[in-house]
């Protein structure tokens, strides 16, 4: 499978026009929700991955002058699907492959409720810089050792009711005890969706994946 298979690919405004683009410095990977159990495709009109769209253009905003690839991640499967777990197999497949692209380029993983539950599970990739997840869904038996040594973040609306804000919480806890840099954002509002106060999610996430992104 080609990467672009799975990716959708936008790169933020990066030198003045005329200039030769070159390779790019970093990517960010967006990966949207989904359902607990579905085995189809999704849909061409999926409103998740719509959502995310509107994440993409505030991150190319906040990045522009840096060569830096934005992309959409394409599942297989509409759900989780239990112990199959088809959308962090996915994320972990587009990490290879833009791996095999593009080297060692640092990526940042960006996921929303199931989208998020894929991103903390691969974030043990090695090209993976840090993660950030949006109102994750993170159940109780979320593994968490592979994130020793990664930066975390999770936001999360303690009003959503469609996951959880306390497992979110625990799964912090978690992971700061198996050795990850891992931060709690509480959030004022958004609910689930993250529309209500939209702006706050996209402002508050573009700061951190510039912190992520920093020179080290």
């Amino acid at each position: 499978m080609k990467i672009a298979a799975l990716l959708r690919a936008t790169r933020s405004p990066g030198p003045p026009p005329g200039s030769p683009p070159g390779p790019p410095s970093a990517a960010v990977v967006l990966l949207h929700g989904g359902r607990a159990e579905d085995l189809r495709p999704p849909p061409l009109l999926n409103l998740p991955a719509w959502r995310m769209r509107f994440l993409a253009a505030a991150l190319a905003r906040t990045l522009s002058g840096r060569t830096v690839l934005i992309t959409t991640l394409r599942y297989r499967r509409r759900g989780w699907n239990g112990p199959r777990a088809d959308a962090a197999r996915d994320a972990t497949a587009a990490l290879d492959r833009l791996h095999a692209r593009h080297g060692d380029l640092p990526v940042v993983l960006i996921g929303h409720s199931m989208g998020g539950r894929a991103a903390l599970r691969a974030a043990g990739h090695p090209c993976v810089r840090g993660v950030i997840a949006l109102a994750p869904w993170c159940p109780p038996e979320e593994p968490v050792g592979h994130l020793a040594g990664r930066e975390v973040y999770v936001l999360h609306d303690e009003r959503d009711r469609v996951t959880s804000a306390r497992q979110s919480w625990d799964f912090v806890r978690r992971a700061r005890a198996a050795g990850a840099s891992a931060v709690a954002v509480r959030m004022a509002a958004g609910g689930h969706t993250m529309l209500r106060a939209g702006r706050s999610w996209h402002r508050q996430t573009s700061e951190i994946v510039e912190h992520l992104l920093s020179p080290r």
